[in-house]
């Protein structure tokens, strides 16, 4: 667990983050007055349904925001330096280098006509200057970190050759291979079997306690974080609706919201031997269009609690306790 003093400074602080989609149907207000960060070896839990900008907002950390998006305002502090105001050359150095990101579909993120040598070993050479010789030992090395047998003979393998969890064990290893000081993991457990999810996730978190590297983990479902993280900010429409630590959000939630994200997770008793049989209660509605975005609370179309009030006033982010902030009128 982080623990948070005034000497500490923070690897990431992100504040006032705004980010608009410029669509042929309107302007998409993505992402609006985002804040969060995380100290170094700290897991952060980036949690919202789709669609409520947490992706989004893990781009934007490496300016990856694709077009029409435009980062309208906000600071992105990293190590103290605002990379709001970086160039794409100034950017092209820090990707990979110091923040790594690990997508949620390897098959995307790997280059299908190179092989897992030439792809990985490329990025060594690029950002270590040094010779293929030194980057294939150094890329078999990581690939025998992330637990791929035999790595010798996978270098010269392409990925359609390679099986859903072996290439995300692939993406891992191409994350870490400069040893970054921020991982950003998006989803990075979905499109794999349950088994293989559970292996993933033990592998990243040996591998972060391994590395010291702080991590982003980017989730729908907070039992995915809930063994993992060490705070959690919980995401709904492109604001923030709480942020704790992981046994604050999961003991004392605050927010409607994040009541309601935590009711959908299955839980195991002794009435249910079977998981399946638990009726999954799901939040009614949907995320909204935010092109036209609800006035006040963003949430209030949804909300058990919300009155009057909350649809006339937008909610700002107070904090409860030390280290705990929500954004609910009602708190």
């Amino acid at each position: 667990m982080a623990h948070h003093n005034q000497q500490s400074q923070a690897l990431l602080d992100v504040s006032g983050l705004k980010i608009h989609f410029f669509t042929g149907a309107g302007v998409v207000q993505a992402i609006d007055g985002v804040e969060f960060g995380l100290e170094s070896g700290e897991t952060l839990g980036l949690v919202g349904e789709s669609g409520s900008g947490k992706t989004i907002s893990s781009l934007a950390l490496l300016k990856l925001v694709p077009r029409p998006g435009k980062i309208l305002g906000g600071h992105i502090r990293f190590e103290n330096d605002d990379l709001i105001d970086k160039s794409e050359a100034e950017m092209i150095r820090i990707r990979g280098k110091r923040i790594a990101m690990i997508f949620q579909n390897p098959a995307f993120s790997l280059n299908p006509i190179y092989t897992i040598g030439q792809q990985l070993g490329e990025i060594m050479m690029w950002h270590e200057k040094i010779n293929r010789g030194e980057a294939n030992d150094r890329v078999t090395e990581m690939l025998n970190l992330v637990g791929i047998t035999d790595p010798a003979s996978r270098l010269k393998q392409f990925p359609h050759e390679l099986s859903g969890g072996m290439k995300q064990r692939v993406c891992i290893a191409r994350a870490l291979l400069c040893k970054p000081l921020l991982v950003l993991a998006d989803e990075p457990t979905t499109n794999l079997d349950v088994t293989i999810q559970a292996q993933i996730l033990e592998l990243l978190s040996d591998l972060k306690t391994r590395f010291n590297m702080a991590m982003i983990l980017v989730t729908h479902d907070l039992g995915v974080v809930a063994n993992m993280a060490d705070r959690i900010t919980v995401m709904y429409a492109g604001r923030i609706c709480e942020t704790a630590t992981a046994e604050r959000i999961f003991n004392n939630p605050q927010h409607p919201y994040t009541r309601a994200l935590l009711s959908t997770i299955p839980r195991v008793d002794k009435s249910y031997t079977n998981i399946q049989s638990k009726r999954l209660t799901v939040v009614p509605g949907r995320i909204p269009n935010l092109i036209h975005p609800p006035t006040g609370c963003r949430f209030h179309p949804r909300c058990v609690e919300a009155n009057g009030e909350c649809s006339r006033t937008q909610p700002e982010l107070k904090t409860v306790e030390e280290g705990h902030v929500v954004s609910c009128l009602k708190r």
